[in-house]
């Protein structure tokens, strides 16, 4: 993980009402005027809004859709429908499950189902204390090593099984994640 995302973790607030919403709205604010409150550029306002905070909460979508002159009804269904954008907080280790169909045939469901239990998490949530979050994928172009997990994107694991579950979270439970 980059000093930057370790930055963006220890800063990012797992409680909406710790938000400074002040601060995070005039950053959002800036982010529209530099886009000239142009619509075209809500995918690009939605991105480096998210950085903000590391999610898109309804109050920021507002604000954004306020910014641009779009309803928020046409912020949600883009924040909805790309997978890059995220309505909760993800972890500081966020794990992403293959769920494509070599990865599935080969154990995928079986390793989510291990995931969600020593997490104690469902698909699409986040750990209380904000270490873990989980999240199921579509393909990661890895179809040979299946069912494959990352952690950040940048630690993969393949040929996972249940089994190896267990040592996979601990290794970023005890060392940070550092190899």
């Amino acid at each position: 993980m980059s000093s930057r995302e370790d930055e963006k973790h220890e800063s990012s607030t797992w409680h909406e009402d710790d938000i400074d919403w002040d601060s995070v709205e005039t950053q959002v604010d800036q982010i529209v005027d530099e886009h000239g409150a142009d619509p075209g550029a809500l995918i690009e306002v939605l991105h480096q809004a998210q950085e903000i905070l590391g999610y898109l909460p309804m109050r920021l979508q507002v604000r954004v859709a306020e910014g641009l002159g779009v309803s928020v009804t046409d912020v949600y269904s883009v924040v909805t429908f790309y997978s890059l954008f995220s309505l909760k907080p993800k972890g500081r280790y966020h794990i992403s499950v293959c769920k494509g169909t070599a990865c599935y045939v080969r154990g995928a469901a079986q390793v989510l189902e291990e995931l969600e239990d020593q997490l104690g998490i469902p698909v699409g949530d986040t750990s209380s204390d904000g270490e873990f979050s989980l999240e199921v994928v579509r393909c990661v172009g890895a179809c040979g090593l299946g069912p494959v997990a990352t952690v950040n994107n940048d630690d993969v694991y393949v040929r996972i099984t249940p089994s190896r579950i267990s040592d996979m979270l601990q290794h970023y439970e005890e060392d940070g994640g550092e190899s």
